[in-house]
């Protein structure tokens, strides 16, 4: 029973993939995003331990998901599909944030054995990588002008200006439970128009 229950799932969901891919089915995005959004959350939340950055990452890894549904197969279910690529996104997110992480292929150990010594990897990014972070924050930037507001303003306080959720809700005047339904809603919005247009770059 159980069985037939997780077959039922995997045909309807690819089901829905194959109407978002295919025919641009908005509603089938909505369905996946309604049916997935809170265990991968959940699964972000456990890894990060942080409900901003598990929210950040949920979007992201659904914008990642949406752009590479043509790289899905239905010989595994798509929550494990979208899971793996959520766990991917977590590590590109603590990669970024590698300024403290100890290099072990530098270690070495010095000749009274005493102590060791490392090396500690720049977190700078490479030309390359700088380029790519640039191309990417101008598109960004240009689709964060397609909102309208309050959604646009919103964007900007929380992640351009880095304003915390009590500084927003002091400058709009408004409580930060809606602060945070109308973050939420800002961030579907985005992904929506990044869905549309296959990505940022």
């Amino acid at each position: 029973m159980e069985a037939t229950a997780t077959y039922d799932r995997q045909t309807h969901d690819y089901q829905l993939v194959c109407d978002a891919r295919d025919r641009g089915n908005y509603k089938a995005y909505a369905d996946l995003m309604s049916a997935y959004r809170e265990p991968l959350y959940l699964l972000l939340l456990r890894m990060t331990h942080n409900t901003t950055t598990a929210s950040d990452l949920t979007v992201d890894t659904f914008s990642k998901a949406f752009c590479q549904l043509h790289r899905y197969a239905p010989t595994g279910t798509f929550s494990s599909w979208l899971f793996s690529i959520g766990v991917n996104t977590y590590i590109d997110y603590i990669r970024k944030r590698r300024l403290d992480t100890v290099s072990l292929s530098n270690m070495q150990r010095s000749q009274d054995n005493d102590f060791v010594e490392y090396q500690i990897p720049s977190g700078a990014p490479n030309p390359e990588e700088r380029l790519i972070r640039q191309q990417r924050d101008e598109a960004l930037r240009k689709v964060v002008d397609q909102l309208k507001q309050p959604y646009k303003e919103i964007i900007e306080l929380r992640y351009y200006e880095e304003y915390s959720y009590e500084q927003i809700a002091e400058k709009l005047g408004i409580p930060i439970g809606t602060v945070k339904v109308r973050l939420s809603r800002a961030k579907t919005l985005l992904l929506s128009i990044i869905t549309r247009k296959g990505g940022l770059v």
